[in-house]
């Protein structure tokens, strides 16, 4: 195979999402293995530290979320927590991008190939399509403060279990506390289904361009809307026309609230 064509076909896995390699050597799965070498049975070892069970990590992610008194604290928290079991197989720990004193907060789903390389929401193609959907409106990374729903990669960019959000969930319950935006954005039907109690196998597609209101004890409810994430517009881009609409709705209601771009949370 010479060069050129090594190319093609390294782009050609990019395209269908094979982003990581697995081992050094290809298997051959027509060949038949050898048998198995008799067990022995082993001496016994010390068994090693297991990480915390999920009812523990989750009360640990509530009372650290808890005692964050700002957004800077918060990263610290979140950068030394140990408790979601993706951070051991990601390669940093992406939690967010933009001004952090926007009025608007924009919440995406989990970090991708690239986010998980750069340690920063939507820096990938979908980020590239987030740029431009948000200039569209007038705004841009200055105007808004970029989140995920998850911190952490899922291995393969696969779907992350319901475990995984709930430890996830009192950061990012914090994050909006401490940001306390004028508006949100929910990209994608796992960021708004994570914090709004939506009917069973109620998907993105009946969500996007409802407006919600986030309820938060003692203070002004957020309106909220729902959009296609960015990821899923590339793979089906005549689904474009609606988010187009939805990024119309969100103009108007900045009008009604009075968000010019760049203006800060009050």
């Amino acid at each position: 195979m010479d060069r050129e064509e090594a190319r093609r076909l390294l782009d050609w896995y990019v395209g269908i999402g094979v982003d990581e390699a697995t081992g050094a050597v290809a298997v051959d799965r027509f060949v038949v293995p050898p048998a198995a070498p008799p067990v022995r049975t082993a001496p016994a070892r010390r068994p090693s530290p297991v990480p915390a069970r999920p009812a523990a990590a989750l009360e640990d992610a509530r009372t650290l979320a808890a005692g964050a008194s700002s957004l800077a604290e918060l990263v610290g928290v979140i950068n030394a927590f140990d408790g979601c079991p993706l951070k051991r197989t990601a390669t940093t720990t992406c939690i967010a991008d933009g001004n952090a004193e926007a009025s608007i907060m924009i919440i995406g789903e989990a970090p991708g190939a690239e986010e998980d390389r750069q340690g920063k929401p939507f820096v990938g193609p979908a980020g590239k399509l987030l740029d431009r959907m948000l200039a569209a409106i007038g705004l841009d990374r200055t105007h808004v403060y970029i989140t995920n729903t998850l911190y952490w990669r899922p291995p393969g960019n696969r779907t992350p279990t319901p475990e995984e959000i709930a430890v996830c969930l009192p950061f990012l319950e914090r994050q909006v506390e401490l940001l306390s935006p004028r508006l949100l954005v929910y990209a994608g039907g796992t960021a708004v289904r994570a914090m709004f109690d939506t009917a069973p196998g109620e998907g993105i597609t009946r969500l996007r361009g409802r407006w919600l209101r986030l309820e938060r004890e003692g203070r002004e409810p957020v309106p909220a809307i729902a959009m296609f994430h960015p990821a899923y517009l590339l793979r089906q881009p005549l689904r474009k026309r609606e988010s187009w609409r939805d990024l119309l709705a969100i103009r108007q209601r900045m009008e009604e609230l009075g968000i010019a771009p760049g203006m800060p949370t009050v």
